[in-house]
């Protein structure tokens, strides 16, 4: 297990590094500047700004400058928030993601499995039906459209929940942007479960399981629910790579100061630097929970053996 976890990371390391570079370049590539909004300056003052940046030297030392600060574990200064480093900026606006992220996971798992599950028992009937017919448009819809129709309907229309983070108390503010990023996978995990389950209900071991009396809830329960769980496992990390690339719309939207925020304003205001350290963060933290769902397979699967 160890030596196939060290040789999983030694091998993310080329996959950040073409991130890295791909992120540097698509920045660069951007028509416009990070100061290119300031009032006009004299040519000499804008010179030292440029200088004081290192905007005057030329993009491959840019990146070997950049990439000097990165292995020393320094993502640089904002260009846009000043007196702050990237490194303050993602570690004030994380932990918020994160719980974002968080809750939005822990409800797809628990909403997706039950609906799968149920679905499953109820084959071709009429709940199923539905429940594959809902999943099937959430897996249509995409975040950005979901986060402003569920603003429409249940904040201006019915005036249920606040239509956004700012002056908003309490848990209800956290309601609608965690459904927003749960629902796609809300679906998706219905699906999945549902197709594994019925693989799983259908072998010899559940059978045999039935044959003693066993009700169905305790054959779910103790005998069929963990082997089902193995592709929704897969689907982990994907999953949790969507939620937080999904948190970026859903996270403007509703005006939530997290690194979404951070990343969609760093974009729009060419800051270099911010938009690569979050890239960077990003890619990091996928990398590494697509590591733990795979030993997480292991422990689940004793079939699974890492070699």
């Amino acid at each position: 297990m160890l030596r196939y976890t060290l040789l999983r990371l030694l091998g993310a390391i080329p996959t950040l590094l073409l991130v890295i570079v791909l992120a540097f370049l698509m920045v660069h590539a951007a028509p416009g500047g990070p100061f290119d909004d300031e009032r006009v300056l004299p040519a000499d003052v804008e010179a030292n700004i440029a200088k004081a940046y290192h905007l005057d030297e030329s993009l491959p030392k840019q990146f070997v400058r950049y990439m000097s600060g990165l292995l020393r574990g320094d993502l640089g200064p904002s260009y846009r928030y000043r007196d702050h480093t990237v490194s303050e900026l993602i570690r004030s606006g994380f932990p918020l993601s994160l719980q974002l992220g968080a809750m939005a996971i822990t409800l797809a798992l628990l909403a997706g499995v039950s609906a799968g599950t149920v679905a499953a028992l109820r084959q071709d009937s009429l709940l199923d039906r539905v429940i594959m017919s809902f999943a099937m448009t959430g897996i249509s819809i995409p975040v950005f459209v979901i986060a402003p129709v569920l603003v429409l309907l249940l904040a201006v229309k019915v005036h249920w929940l606040p239509a956004g983070w700012s002056g908003s108390a309490g848990a209800a503010k956290f309601v609608l942007p965690v459904f927003t990023l749960a629902l796609p996978q809300i679906a998706y995990i219905a699906r999945l479960t549902r197709a594994s389950m019925i693989d799983v209900l259908g072998r010899d071991f559940i059978r045999t399981a039935r044959a003693q009396g066993l009700s169905t809830s305790t054959l779910v329960r103790v005998h069929a629910l963990k082997p089902a769980m193995l592709p929704v496992l897969s689907y982990m990390g994907p999953a949790i790579a969507a939620i937080l690339t999904g948190s970026v719309v859903v996270e403007e939207v509703f005006g939530i100061p997290g690194l979404g925020q951070f990343f969609v304003r760093g974009a729009l205001n060419r800051d270099y630097t911010l938009v690569l350290g979050i890239v960077i963060f990003y890619a990091t933290l996928i990398v590494f929970l697509n590591l733990l769902v795979d030993i997480l397979y292991g422990v689940i699967d004793p079939r699974v053996r890492y070699k």
